[in-house]
Protein backbone atom coordinates (compact mmCIF):
# COMPACT_ATOMS: atom_id res chain seq x y z
CA UNK A 1 0.00 0.00 0.00
CA UNK A 2 1.57 3.51 -1.02
CA UNK A 3 2.06 6.02 1.63
CA UNK A 4 -0.71 8.20 -0.09
CA UNK A 5 -3.19 5.04 -0.19
CA UNK A 6 -2.57 4.46 4.06
CA UNK A 7 -2.97 8.65 4.08
CA UNK A 8 -6.05 8.27 2.30
CA UNK A 9 -7.23 5.07 4.49
CA UNK A 10 -6.45 6.74 7.84
CA UNK A 11 -8.22 10.43 7.02
CA UNK A 12 -11.67 7.39 5.96
CA UNK A 13 -11.06 6.45 9.63
CA UNK A 14 -10.89 9.12 10.76
CA UNK A 15 -13.95 10.37 9.58
CA UNK A 16 -16.08 7.36 10.07
CA UNK A 17 -15.29 7.60 13.78
CA UNK A 18 -15.83 11.25 13.86
CA UNK A 19 -19.25 11.27 11.95
CA UNK A 20 -20.82 7.76 12.76
CA UNK A 21 -21.81 8.62 16.21
CA UNK A 22 -23.19 12.04 15.57
CA UNK A 23 -25.49 10.45 12.75
CA UNK A 24 -26.23 7.66 14.83
CA UNK A 25 -27.92 10.09 17.80
CA UNK A 26 -28.61 12.27 15.29
CA UNK A 27 -33.11 12.54 15.31
CA UNK A 28 -34.61 10.09 12.62
CA UNK A 29 -37.57 11.82 11.15
CA UNK A 30 -38.75 9.06 9.22
CA UNK A 31 -38.62 6.95 12.22
CA UNK A 32 -41.06 9.14 14.28
CA UNK A 33 -43.38 9.74 11.09
CA UNK A 34 -43.62 5.75 11.97
CA UNK A 35 -43.72 5.67 15.18
CA UNK A 36 -46.32 8.53 15.47
CA UNK A 37 -48.95 7.41 12.59
CA UNK A 38 -49.27 10.41 10.93
CA UNK A 39 -47.16 12.55 8.23
CA UNK A 40 -47.74 16.22 9.04
CA UNK A 41 -46.88 18.50 6.21
CA UNK A 42 -46.68 22.30 6.06
CA UNK A 43 -48.79 24.19 3.32
CA UNK A 44 -49.58 27.88 3.46
CA UNK A 45 -52.70 26.97 1.23
CA UNK A 46 -52.85 30.21 -0.85
CA UNK A 47 -50.57 29.48 -3.69
CA UNK A 48 -52.69 27.49 -6.51
CA UNK A 49 -52.09 25.01 -7.86
CA UNK A 50 -50.45 23.56 -5.35
CA UNK A 51 -52.70 24.65 -2.38
CA UNK A 52 -55.32 26.50 -1.52
CA UNK A 53 -57.45 27.01 1.47
CA UNK A 54 -61.17 28.34 1.18
CA UNK A 55 -62.00 30.77 3.18
CA UNK A 56 -65.24 30.13 3.89
CA UNK A 57 -65.06 26.33 4.53
CA UNK A 58 -61.21 25.84 5.73
CA UNK A 59 -60.80 23.15 3.36
CA UNK A 60 -57.42 22.59 1.61
CA UNK A 61 -57.30 21.33 -2.07
CA UNK A 62 -54.33 21.46 -5.03
CA UNK A 63 -52.22 19.48 -6.21
CA UNK A 64 -49.88 19.21 -3.38
CA UNK A 65 -52.81 18.01 -1.06
CA UNK A 66 -53.21 14.85 -3.14
CA UNK A 67 -49.72 14.35 -3.84
CA UNK A 68 -48.94 14.59 0.31
CA UNK A 69 -51.69 12.37 0.42
CA UNK A 70 -50.12 9.62 -1.74
CA UNK A 71 -47.06 10.04 0.31
CA UNK A 72 -48.64 9.66 3.46
CA UNK A 73 -50.63 6.40 2.00
CA UNK A 74 -46.94 5.47 1.09
CA UNK A 75 -45.66 5.12 4.64
CA UNK A 76 -48.84 3.99 5.77
CA UNK A 77 -49.94 6.61 8.15
CA UNK A 78 -52.45 9.38 8.03
CA UNK A 79 -51.78 13.03 6.61
CA UNK A 80 -52.59 16.02 8.60
CA UNK A 81 -52.43 19.28 7.25
CA UNK A 82 -50.33 22.12 9.27
CA UNK A 83 -50.93 25.87 7.95
CA UNK A 84 -47.85 27.16 7.51
CA UNK A 85 -46.66 31.41 5.54
CA UNK A 86 -43.57 31.79 3.23
CA UNK A 87 -42.18 34.54 5.90
CA UNK A 88 -41.67 31.81 8.44
CA UNK A 89 -41.83 28.05 5.97
CA UNK A 90 -37.91 27.51 7.16
CA UNK A 91 -38.34 28.64 10.86
CA UNK A 92 -41.47 26.66 10.78
CA UNK A 93 -39.98 23.59 9.52
CA UNK A 94 -36.45 23.74 12.13
CA UNK A 95 -39.36 24.17 14.63
CA UNK A 96 -40.40 20.99 14.43
CA UNK A 97 -43.94 22.21 13.50
CA UNK A 98 -44.29 20.20 10.73
CA UNK A 99 -42.36 16.93 8.85
CA UNK A 100 -42.51 18.34 5.37
CA UNK A 101 -42.98 21.26 3.49
CA UNK A 102 -44.83 20.94 0.39
CA UNK A 103 -47.01 23.37 -2.15
CA UNK A 104 -44.53 24.78 -4.42
CA UNK A 105 -41.56 25.54 -2.40
CA UNK A 106 -38.60 26.84 -4.69
CA UNK A 107 -35.44 24.98 -3.88
CA UNK A 108 -32.73 27.86 -2.96
CA UNK A 109 -29.83 28.07 -1.34
CA UNK A 110 -30.51 29.96 1.35
CA UNK A 111 -33.02 27.17 2.38
CA UNK A 112 -30.74 24.33 1.75
CA UNK A 113 -28.21 25.91 4.50
CA UNK A 114 -30.86 24.55 7.17
CA UNK A 115 -33.03 21.85 5.42
CA UNK A 116 -33.16 18.76 2.58
CA UNK A 117 -34.76 19.17 -0.90
CA UNK A 118 -36.23 16.46 -2.36
CA UNK A 119 -35.28 15.51 -5.88
CA UNK A 120 -36.90 18.61 -8.03
CA UNK A 121 -40.31 17.72 -8.19
CA UNK A 122 -41.00 20.69 -11.46
CA UNK A 123 -39.18 23.14 -13.18
CA UNK A 124 -40.22 26.80 -13.71
CA UNK A 125 -39.21 30.29 -13.31
CA UNK A 126 -40.01 33.92 -13.05
CA UNK A 127 -42.17 35.41 -15.34
CA UNK A 128 -44.75 38.46 -15.56
CA UNK A 129 -48.33 38.21 -15.24
CA UNK A 130 -50.50 41.57 -16.32
CA UNK A 131 -53.87 42.79 -17.78
CA UNK A 132 -54.22 41.14 -21.79
CA UNK A 133 -54.32 45.14 -22.72
CA UNK A 134 -50.59 46.09 -21.13
CA UNK A 135 -48.71 42.72 -21.89
CA UNK A 136 -46.54 44.36 -24.55
CA UNK A 137 -45.62 47.24 -22.32
CA UNK A 138 -43.94 44.45 -19.79
CA UNK A 139 -42.19 41.95 -21.78
CA UNK A 140 -38.69 42.59 -20.34
CA UNK A 141 -37.36 43.29 -17.08
CA UNK A 142 -36.10 46.70 -18.70
CA UNK A 143 -39.86 47.77 -19.66
CA UNK A 144 -40.92 46.75 -15.63
CA UNK A 145 -38.17 48.64 -13.84
CA UNK A 146 -39.18 52.01 -14.66
CA UNK A 147 -40.74 54.83 -11.96
CA UNK A 148 -44.48 54.42 -12.44
CA UNK A 149 -44.55 50.40 -12.64
CA UNK A 150 -45.86 49.06 -9.66
CA UNK A 151 -45.19 45.47 -9.28
CA UNK A 152 -47.35 43.15 -6.66
CA UNK A 153 -45.89 41.00 -4.41
CA UNK A 154 -46.64 38.17 -1.84
CA UNK A 155 -44.57 38.76 1.35
CA UNK A 156 -42.01 36.39 2.22
CA UNK A 157 -41.17 33.86 -0.58
CA UNK A 158 -39.22 33.76 -3.67
CA UNK A 159 -41.42 36.36 -5.31
CA UNK A 160 -40.25 39.07 -3.39
CA UNK A 161 -37.23 38.32 -3.03
CA UNK A 162 -36.81 38.46 -7.19
CA UNK A 163 -38.41 41.45 -7.15
CA UNK A 164 -35.88 42.79 -4.45
CA UNK A 165 -33.10 41.66 -6.00
CA UNK A 166 -33.53 43.12 -9.92
CA UNK A 167 -36.08 46.00 -9.22
CA UNK A 168 -34.22 49.10 -8.63
CA UNK A 169 -36.70 51.98 -10.27
CA UNK A 170 -40.17 50.56 -10.20
CA UNK A 171 -42.57 50.55 -6.71
CA UNK A 172 -42.75 46.90 -5.26
CA UNK A 173 -46.14 46.86 -3.46
CA UNK A 174 -46.37 44.25 -1.08
CA UNK A 175 -49.73 42.29 -0.80
CA UNK A 176 -50.29 40.47 2.18
CA UNK A 177 -53.34 37.88 1.04
CA UNK A 178 -51.79 35.97 -1.76
CA UNK A 179 -55.56 34.65 -2.26
CA UNK A 180 -56.47 37.77 -3.53
CA UNK A 181 -53.42 39.24 -4.98
CA UNK A 182 -54.55 38.24 -8.77
CA UNK A 183 -57.66 40.04 -8.11
CA UNK A 184 -56.22 43.61 -7.24
CA UNK A 185 -53.96 43.11 -10.15
CA UNK A 186 -57.24 42.35 -12.24
CA UNK A 187 -58.91 45.32 -10.65
CA UNK A 188 -56.33 47.69 -11.73
CA UNK A 189 -54.32 48.39 -8.19
CA UNK A 190 -50.91 47.60 -10.04
CA UNK A 191 -49.61 46.98 -13.11
CA UNK A 192 -48.20 43.45 -13.13
CA UNK A 193 -46.70 40.90 -11.03
CA UNK A 194 -44.11 38.78 -11.38
CA UNK A 195 -44.60 35.17 -10.05
CA UNK A 196 -43.70 31.20 -11.17
CA UNK A 197 -44.81 30.67 -14.60
CA UNK A 198 -47.02 27.38 -13.60
CA UNK A 199 -48.93 29.61 -11.17
CA UNK A 200 -49.14 32.26 -14.14
CA UNK A 201 -50.46 29.70 -16.47
CA UNK A 202 -53.37 29.07 -13.84
CA UNK A 203 -54.24 32.44 -12.70
CA UNK A 204 -54.58 33.70 -16.41
CA UNK A 205 -57.45 30.71 -16.58
CA UNK A 206 -58.93 31.96 -13.44
CA UNK A 207 -59.04 35.60 -14.10
CA UNK A 208 -59.35 35.92 -18.36
CA UNK A 209 -58.73 39.50 -17.68
CA UNK A 210 -54.93 38.68 -17.20
CA UNK A 211 -52.58 37.51 -18.99
CA UNK A 212 -49.37 35.61 -18.71
CA UNK A 213 -46.62 37.05 -20.61
CA UNK A 214 -43.66 34.46 -21.99
CA UNK A 215 -44.31 31.68 -19.28
CA UNK A 216 -42.25 29.23 -21.58
CA UNK A 217 -39.25 31.58 -21.64
CA UNK A 218 -39.37 32.94 -18.07
CA UNK A 219 -36.30 35.62 -16.21
CA UNK A 220 -35.20 32.96 -14.76
CA UNK A 221 -35.06 29.14 -14.46
CA UNK A 222 -35.60 27.21 -10.73
CA UNK A 223 -36.89 24.03 -9.29
CA UNK A 224 -39.52 23.51 -7.28
CA UNK A 225 -39.22 20.37 -4.57
CA UNK A 226 -40.42 19.55 -0.93
CA UNK A 227 -38.14 20.75 2.09
CA UNK A 228 -37.82 18.58 5.12
CA UNK A 229 -35.22 18.07 8.00
CA UNK A 230 -31.64 16.65 7.50
CA UNK A 231 -32.97 13.03 7.72
CA UNK A 232 -31.18 10.95 5.28
CA UNK A 233 -33.70 8.07 5.59
CA UNK A 234 -36.44 10.75 5.33
CA UNK A 235 -35.14 12.32 2.10
CA UNK A 236 -34.30 8.83 0.98
CA UNK A 237 -38.00 7.86 1.20
CA UNK A 238 -39.50 10.87 -0.19
CA UNK A 239 -37.30 10.44 -3.75
CA UNK A 240 -38.05 6.67 -4.19
CA UNK A 241 -42.02 7.95 -3.95
CA UNK A 242 -41.51 10.87 -6.38
CA UNK A 243 -39.30 9.01 -8.37
CA UNK A 244 -42.33 5.80 -8.95
CA UNK A 245 -44.82 8.82 -9.38
CA UNK A 246 -42.54 9.84 -11.90
CA UNK A 247 -42.07 6.52 -13.44
CA UNK A 248 -46.17 6.18 -13.69
CA UNK A 249 -47.06 9.26 -14.76
CA UNK A 250 -48.87 10.04 -11.52
CA UNK A 251 -47.21 13.08 -11.12
CA UNK A 252 -48.17 14.39 -14.93
CA UNK A 253 -51.88 13.28 -14.41
CA UNK A 254 -52.43 15.07 -11.17
CA UNK A 255 -50.66 18.19 -12.11
CA UNK A 256 -52.93 18.23 -15.60
CA UNK A 257 -55.77 17.92 -13.57
CA UNK A 258 -54.97 21.03 -11.30
CA UNK A 259 -54.19 22.97 -14.38
CA UNK A 260 -58.02 22.86 -15.85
Amino acid sequence: MSRLARHLRRALVLWLVAVCPAAAQAPAVLDAILARGTLRVGLTGDYRPFSYRDPASGAVSGLDVDLAQSLADGMGVKLEIVPTAWVSLTADLAAGKFDIAMGGVTITLSRLKTAFFSAPAMRSGKTPIARCADTDKYQTLAQIDRPGVTVLTNPGGTNEAFDRATLNHATIAVFPDNTRIFDELAGGHADLMITDAVEARLQQKLHPGLCAIHPDAPFTSSELGYMMPRDVALKLFVDAWLHGLDIGGTHARLLAKWLE
